[in-house]
C-alpha cells in the first residue's frame, strides 16, 4: 500500500528480462552471453580511451615541459609535479614513485636543479642521501602553468554538469589508486591497511 493512500495498493512491476530469463533456461544463457559480451566491449573501450589518454598526455606533459624551461624533457615535467605535489623527498623514492631507472631521474634532476626549478640538500637522516623539493621559482612557474590548465579544463567541460566533472575526477583516482596498488606490488611493498 502507498504511504500516501492506505486503501491503493501500490503496483510493483517486474523487469521482463529478468522474468523471462529465469523461467527459460535457454534465454537466461543467451541473456549471460549478450552480458559477458557487454562488459567485454566495456573493457575494449575503456584500454582504448586509456591508451588515447596516456598518448595525448604524454604529448601535452613534453609541451608543458618546454613551457616551464626551454629543452626541459616532459619526463621532467612530472618528476616536478610529483615533488611539489608530494615533496620534499629522497632521490630514491622520486625513482619509486615514478617507476624510472635511477639514472633517468639523475639526469632529470639534474636538468630541473639546472634550470633553477628544483632544490638538492642533504637528508637530515641521512647524510649521504639527498632530499628534492621544488624551489620557489618552480613551485611559482609550475602553478601558473597549473592554474592555466585547470582553466582550460573548465572552458572545456563548462557544459559539462558539475556532478560529471565530480564524478569523472573520483573515477580517475580509483583507477590511480588501483594503478599505484600493483606498482607497489611489483616492487614488493606491502599493502596499506584499510
Amino acid at each position: 500500500m502507498s504511504a500516501g493512500n492506505p486503501e491503493r495498493p501500490v503496483r510493483v512491476e517486474q523487469d521482463v528480462s529478468t522474468a523471462t530469463t529465469t523461467a527459460d533456461p535457454a534465454a537466461h544463457e543467451a541473456h549471460e552471453a549478450h552480458e559477458a559480451h557487454e562488459a567485454h566491449e566495456a573493457y575494449v573501450a575503456l584500454e582504448r580511451e586509456v591508451a588515447l589518454l596516456l598518448r595525448r598526455g604524454r604529448a601535452i606533459q613534453g609541451r608543458l615541459a618546454g613551457e616551464l624551461h626551454r629543452g626541459l624533457d616532459g619526463a621532467a615535467y612530472g618528476l616536478l609535479v610529483l615533488l611539489d605535489d608530494a615533496g620534499p623527498l629522497r632521490a630514491s623514492d622520486v625513482v619509486a614513485r615514478l617507476g624510472l631507472d635511477k639514472s633517468t631521474v639523475s639526469r632529470q634532476v639534474a636538468s630541473l636543479v639546472d634550470a633553477g626549478l628544483v632544490d638538492r640538500a642533504a637528508d637530515p637522516d641521512d647524510g649521504r642521501a639527498q632530499v628534492l623539493s621544488t624551489s620557489e621559482e618552480g613551485h611559482r612557474r609550475l602553478s601558473e602553468i597549473r592554474d592555466a590548465r585547470r582553466a582550460r579544463w573548465e572552458a572545456d567541460l563548462a557544459h559539462w554538469a558539475t556532478e560529471d566533472v565530480a564524478a569523472l575526477g573520483e573515477l580517475l583516482g580509483r583507477l590511480n589508486r588501483l594503478g599505484e596498488a600493483h606498482e607497489d606490488q611489483v616492487r614488493g611493498v606491502p599493502a596499506a591497511d584499510d
